[in-house]
């Protein structure tokens, strides 16, 4: 109650026990009993502070995209950043808040004569967790255009980190490992040459492809497995004869192997148990372990699979 009545006297926005799966991508979610919409960065801060001085567990989300979210919810506060909106482009450098949309972000880019950040036209996530896990598609990647950024540590001093401070990979940065919360970014882009393809055009044509390759007509949270070195998930998936296999009404994509859909209604835990039947299939196949991509918040009852552990035996009743 005291987290509660401290938002309500500071005027942020929250809602309380309310379904996550209205927000997720993937359409899956228990509740949480917070979800708070702070308006500006120092709304943020002091939600976390207040959360910190009550004794409620929190955890920072942008647009849901890449998660999936236990049926159980969340017994704490999720923030969530979307109402940090602010961006600016002044020539080639591009500031923007972590809630931005990075799609939003990346097309108005384009529309100024900028490249760069043509492959990121289609990707439904935030500028906060495009940086958090250098989000990337069709060759590019966020660190290609990452000059600096503002990020909250865990003792909510505000840093300023370059590029070699953030020790990129795939689908990774330091704010994974330290948990960090990314506040503002800044990205340098290039101008487009005579003779380049016009980065609307490019970007166009990589949401064209998008369109004809991925099952975008179901709720997803995007690619579910990371690339393995010297594979690609989705062959793996597909060579493994699990294309349309489905639990409860989660399913691997009929269109595209490496997406999971929900088909209307799937549990958490069905996907989780296609997750862990995944794994198990292609790794008895092919030798390979494959590493999930998507974040998943909250409690859940299905492992992982791992090789030659107790939990390589479980049989589900599918």
């Amino acid at each position: 109650m005291e987290f509660e009545k401290s938002l309500e006297k500071l005027n942020i926005e929250f809602l309380k026990d309310k379904p996550l799966k209205d927000f997720t991508t993937f359409k899956i979610g228990g509740k949480a009993r917070y979800i708070v919409f702070p308006k500006t960065i120092d709304e943020l801060i002091e939600t976390i502070k207040l959360a910190n001085k009550s004794g409620v567990y929190w955890k920072v989300l942008g647009n849901f995209s890449n998660v999936l979210v236990s049926d159980r919810g969340f017994d704490g506060a999720i923030i969530i950043t979307t109402k940090l909106d602010f961006f600016k482009i002044e020539e080639n450098v591009i500031e923007a808040e972590c809630g931005c949309m990075i799609s939003q972000v990346a097309r108005k880019a384009c529309e100024n004569g900028l490249k760069g950040l043509e492959f990121a036209v289609g990707i439904p996530g935030t500028v906060g967790g495009a940086v958090y896990m250098n989000a990337g598609a069709y060759d590019g990647e966020i660190k290609d255009v990452f000059e600096c950024a503002e990020v909250l540590d865990e003792k909510l001093n505000i840093l300023k980190l370059g590029k070699e401070d953030m020790r990129f990979s795939y689908r990774h940065s330091r704010l994974k490992e330290e948990k960090m919360i990314l506040l503002r970014s800044t990205f340098r882009l290039q101008y487009a040459k005579e003779g380049d393809i016009p980065p609307l055009q490019k970007a166009n044509e990589f949401n064209q492809r998008r369109r004809e390759k991925q099952p975008l007509q179901f709720p997803s949270a995007g690619s579910i497995f990371k690339r393995p070195a010297g594979y690609f998930a989705g062959k793996l998936i597909e060579d493994a004869g699990l294309k349309g296999y489905r639990i409860g009404n989660a399913c691997i994509s009929e269109k595209h192997a490496g997406f999971i859909v929900n088909l209307g209604g799937a549990s958490a835990e069905d996907v989780r148990k296609l997750i862990f039947h995944v794994q198990r299939t292609v790794y008895e196949k092919f030798g390979v372990l494959l590493e999930p991509e998507i974040e998943f918040i909250g409690e859940f009852e299905t492992p992982f699979f791992e090789p030659a552990s107790e939990y390589s035996n479980i049989e589900y009743n599918y």
